[in-house]
């Protein structure tokens, strides 16, 4: 591997994450709710329960969980104008990740015909709002469930696991991990990881932006990202209690 970069954002070498916080509980009226930090990139994360499944669904005697995502207008540099319904391109990919990324980890049958909605609005911008997105929606949505297991409106935790992502890269010829906007916008290959905390992965997302790459290229971005995983469903751990099947 190349040398490590001269200087990253926040003083970290190739293979450390960004600082990361997520913050549960900071949305009074949300049944779950998250404050996802990964260095300057901020997104608040809620989680909605309501009753009854998308028509589709109807007599399957399983529930549904799905996502939003957007970003705010003044999340970046220059001002990000609203999108409208039906023409949402990137932030439509974006939220079905989300969506796959939680049900893996929910067993829909326990769950019951109800529906889960996790939102995530990108309040600032510095390069992997999705990975941040998937993190901190997971923690948004293990609150709901919890609080409605509390209230006896769910007999049993339907959450069967943790899923948490993040980026990797090439940049100037260095395999770099959780990518911030400038290394995200010069970056030669450019990859995103979904895994679980038991070290499987759900979703890899890779592009050879300017250059193409090779096996040992992968293998080496993928044994960053799995890294920082691991690191992702210790804090989320932490911040919630979660064990695996409570």
């Amino acid at each position: 591997m190349a040398d490590e970069p001269r200087i990253r954002s926040f003083g970290r070498a190739y293979d450390q994450m960004r600082p990361v916080t997520l913050t549960p509980g900071v949305m009074k009226n949300a049944d779950g709710s998250c404050m996802a930090e990964f260095g300057d990139t901020r997104v608040l994360c809620t989680a909605t329960i309501e009753e009854g499944v998308p028509q589709w669904r109807r007599g399957q005697r399983a529930g549904w969980v799905t996502a939003e995502y957007a970003m705010l207008p003044a999340s970046t540099n220059r001002r990000t104008p609203r999108e409208q319904r039906g023409r949402k391109g990137r932030s439509m990919e974006i939220e079905r990740l989300i969506g796959r990324s939680l049900r893996t980890v929910v067993d829909l049958r326990q769950l019951g015909e109800l529906t889960v909605t996790c939102d995530c609005d990108v309040i600032q911008a510095d390069g992997g709002t999705r990975t941040a997105s998937v993190t901190g929606a997971w923690v948004a949505l293990h609150e709901a469930l919890r609080n409605w297991v509390d209230c006896d409106r769910i007999h049993r935790m339907p959450l069967t696991g943790q899923v948490a992502a993040v980026s990797m890269g090439e940049v100037d010829g260095l395999l770099l991990l959780d990518l911030d906007y400038p290394e995200d916008s010069h970056a030669q290959v450019d990859m995103n990881l979904v895994g679980t905390a038991d070290g499987r992965i759900i979703e890899v997302q890779g592009t050879g932006e300017r250059t193409s790459f090779d096996r040992s290229q992968l293998d080496a971005l993928l044994d960053l990202g799995q890294a920082g995983i691991e690191q992702l469903v210790r804090i989320q751990s932490e911040v919630t209690g979660y064990t695996q099947g409570r």
